[in-house]
């Protein structure tokens, strides 16, 4: 999963990013709500951690935001406020859950498993898209019930198209996506191009390349084609 972990405390940012990086998950991390802002308007996530006591504003004021631009994201707050009105609040506004400073992060990786799991059985398991079917707890793809062999990075690549379906994603966009405050330009383009070539290749067997369409010099775009 990819997680955003809006926290201002460098030490627990670092903390909790590297037990999410070690659970082998992708982690971004903000410090000041307008960085956290600029991120939730410009890049999707699975998972956001958010800390209400920001230098430059109120991570409350982050939720409306984050429940317009990520419906299927969990939120887990955490804060030193431990009141039940903030509590309450915070859920109100869309929170899944409310952790209290300071806490173990054995205990946040409980939240997140609970949060998650809560959250994939809410949605369906399965969607439909042209000759596509996407089996998401599986993470199988098939194509006219034919299922394709799909390599880990190929298959997250689809599955974001997918979901940004009929809109065009930069190649900027697509490569956070897979790595995160990891990704280095060239580096990370030219793995990028790489397993793109290579999916290409396995739509290409199945008759379906023209669903994954190439707008050069502004990105891709998955639709459904019209001829």
């Amino acid at each position: 999963m990819k997680f955003l972990i809006i926290e201002d405390e460098p030490n627990l940012q670092k903390l909790i990013s590297y037990f999410l990086t070690k659970e082998d998950h992708l982690t971004e991390v903000a410090g000041t709500f307008s960085e956290a802002k600029g991120k939730l308007h410009n890049f999707s996530y699975d998972c956001i951690i958010l800390d209400l006591n920001l230098p430059d504003g109120n991570g409350l004021n982050l939720l409306p935001i984050i429940r317009a631009d990520h419906k299927e994201a969990a939120v887990i707050i955490v804060s030193a406020k431990d009141s039940i009105d903030d509590r309450i609040k915070g859920l109100d506004l869309g929170a899944d859950d409310y952790l209290i400073k300071p806490f173990h992060v054995s205990e946040l990786n409980a939240r997140i498993k609970a949060v998650t799991r809560r959250k994939l059985f809410a949605q369906d398991d399965k969607a439909v898209f042209g000759d596509f079917t996407f089996y998401f707890e599986g993470r199988k793809v098939e194509i006219r019930d034919k299922e394709i062999d799909l390599t880990k990075k190929e298959y997250e690549i689809l599955i974001y198209l997918y979901r940004n379906k009929n809109r065009v994603i930069t190649k900027d966009s697509l490569a956070e996506h897979l790595w995160g405050d990891y990704m280095e330009d060239n580096y990370s383009f030219d793995f990028l191009y790489a397993h793109l070539k290579n999916l290409r290749k396995k739509l290409a067997k199945e008759g379906v390349e023209n669903y994954l369409q190439t707008l050069y010099g502004v990105g891709y775009k998955f639709a459904i084609p019209t001829a």
